[in-house]
């Protein structure tokens, strides 16, 4: 006799283990701060401690949380930990985790207005909320022919900025010349800082890293408007198509900011789409007296991107997205197979976020969004980003005033570059020690032509003592660091 099938999702075995699972990822919150900052595994340690193949019986959640405490939590490192002062922050809160518990709940597919009217509405409506949060000038508003959409990561956002530029800069060279795509080669630029994403993105979309241009920098890594305008130049007379260029509002290794006005000035003599990168710097513009530089140029971009995930309390995964004109993305992203017909579409008259991205399928990540912005609220967002940018200056102040230690840029927001000055090679090994420790975890960077410690202030539940910690270790560690290896 055929085994009666177990029910997919049961009501109250659900609340049972739900709680469980909240009280796990509680506890794990409360317990972080004496846990290593960076997983002490070595390779494969994860992988030797799982069964070689998967259970054919079903087996309790007690089982499966008690391998999550042996197994998996040692193999982590702790992006939430308030040590952790890596790479730039992933940060998290209560609110978003719930809604992405709520949306995980709720399984719905939010590809088209029609698959789920409201996925698709409040996803808009909250994009509108934090584009007036931001500054934005109104020309990325859903109201006209912009709005804003989100993706999984900057890197898809300036992918779909290239594709929507590919798009447009073929259509008007078509319209003008009679030329199809291949006829003349297009050209993407961004500053020598620019993140490696750009590279990937040219790849993607057909480009060729042949034809991705990286730009120099001046001495503070900001993008030089005037090479920008040389190179532009010297493609238009080789024959080629300025196509996209992408101006960084925070450099992953530095933080430094493009001059975006002028690079606005250089791109629209040669119609090219002007994407703005701010993912990690671009939270800070919630607060008014940080916004000028970080929105500056905005109203002459034609896309405009930063993550909420990095540095506004929303969990991974969480990309802003704002478009001048949807017409040129929807063309290059847009399919339509009759199995997606439907009245709505047809009509024209709502948005089917499928097209404003590369894959079809779309989750409901405006609810993380909605919750964090409802349950915390804008005004103590930017009291944790301003804590943020004040703590790092205190940092950036002791570097200076100890002469072991030197600055190796300008601190920008929240985030540090520093070295010893007695050299790369001590910076190296400062660096070393101090993440072997595990009681802090900081990573690199090259400034100039400088190995620097990077310090990026940022993670959820960092408080000031944490800062003043990590400084008396490095300090503690500075001149061993120093001595001949």
């Amino acid at each position: 006799m055929p085994r009666m099938l177990a029910p997919a999702f049961d009501p109250e075995r659900f609340r049972r283990e739900a709680r469980a699972v909240v009280d796990w990822i509680a506890d794990y919150w409360q317990t972080l701060e004496p846990r290593p900052v960076r997983s002490q595994v070595a390779p494969g340690d994860v992988r030797a401690q799982l069964p070689p193949h998967a259970p054919d019986e079903p087996e309790p959640l007690a089982a499966v949380l008690a391998d999550l405490d042996r197994v998996i939590v040692p193999g982590l490192t702790h992006w939430q930990h308030p040590a952790f002062f890596a790479y730039f922050p992933a940060s998290a809160s209560g609110p978003s985790i719930l809604g992405e518990l709520l949306a995980a709940g709720l399984g719905v597919q939010g590809m088209l207005w029609s698959t789920s009217p409201a996925c698709t509405e409040l996803e808009t409506h909250v994009l509108d909320w934090l584009r007036e949060l931001l500054g934005l000038p109104e020309r990325f508003a859903s109201s006209g022919m912009g709005g804003g959409v989100i993706h999984d990561s900057a890197s898809s956002g300036l992918l779909c900025g290239l594709v929507a530029a590919r798009e447009r800069a073929t259509h008007l060279q078509s319209n003008r010349h009679g030329l199809t795509q291949t006829d003349r080669p297009l050209v993407a630029y961004a500053s020598a800082a620019a993140h490696s994403s750009f590279d990937k993105a040219a790849r993607i979309a057909g480009l060729g890293s042949e034809w991705a241009r990286r730009i120099a920098v001046d001495s503070r890594g900001c993008m030089d408007a005037t090479a920008l305008a040389a190179a532009m130049d010297a493609d238009v007379a080789a024959g080629r198509i300025p196509c996209f260029v992408c101006a960084t509002v925070g450099t992953t290794a530095a933080g430094a900011i493009d001059p975006v006005p002028e690079i606005a000035a250089v791109t629209a003599r040669h119609n090219a789409w002007l994407h703005v990168d701010a993912a990690w710097a671009g939270a800070a513009a919630l607060c008014p007296e940080l916004r000028p530089p970080l929105v500056a140029g905005a109203e002459a971009a034609d896309s405009w991107s930063f993550n909420p995930h990095k540095w506004l309390l929303v969990n991974f995964d969480c990309h802003a997205l704002w478009v001048a004109d949807r017409t040129s993305l929807v063309q290059a992203l847009a399919t339509r197979p009759d199995y997606l017909r439907n009245a709505a579409t047809d009509s024209g008259g709502v948005i089917d976020y499928a097209e404003w991205q590369v894959p079809l399928g779309r989750r409901f990540r405006a609810l993380k969004l909605w919750l964090a912005l409802r349950m915390l609220g804008a005004e103590a967002i930017r009291g944790r980003i301003r804590a943020h940018v004040a703590w790092a200056g205190e940092f950036a102040s002791w570097v200076a005033a100890d002469p072991r230690f030197e600055l190796l840029a300008p601190r920008s927001l929240s985030l540090v570059c520093f070295g010893l000055r007695a050299g790369d090679a001590a910076s190296r090994r400062l660096l070393d020690r101090l993440n072997a420790g595990g009681t802090a975890f900081l990573t690199q960077a090259t400034v100039g032509d400088r190995f620097a410690l990077r310090l990026a202030v940022g993670a959820a539940l960092t408080e000031r003592r944490h800062v003043e910690a990590v400084w008396a270790e490095l300090s503690r560690l500075a001149d061993e660091a120093a001595q001949t290896a």
